[in-house]
């Protein structure tokens, strides 16, 4: 099963977007301010880590975020870290 193809939800309750694969929930954290969505804490199920899922849940938070028109503030250090790894979607970052 390629991750690309897993959907990812938006958890507005809980305050996460999330992604579950093979059963093992995975999630970013996120608080919405000002219009602007402050990713706060990336968590990925033990029994994933080190499997790409990160990576994959971000780029596809990114995506969503990207088509709805919002900006982010990114607080976590996975998405800063994921940030500088893929410059392209700083495009999103909101500017003060």
């Amino acid at each position: 099963m390629k991750y690309e193809d897993i959907a990812l939800t938006d958890n507005k309750e809980l305050h996460n977007f999330e992604f579950v694969v093979d059963g093992y929930r995975s999630f970013i954290d996120y608080v919405i301010k000002y219009e602007l969505v402050y990713l706060i804490h990336t968590e990925v199920a033990p029994e994933l880590e080190g499997k790409g899922v990160a990576s994959v849940m971000v780029t596809k938070t990114l995506e969503y975020l990207e088509a709805q028109g919002r900006q982010i503030v990114p607080r976590c250090s996975y998405v800063l870290a994921y940030l500088e790894r893929h410059p392209e979607w700083k495009r999103l970052v909101a500017h003060n």
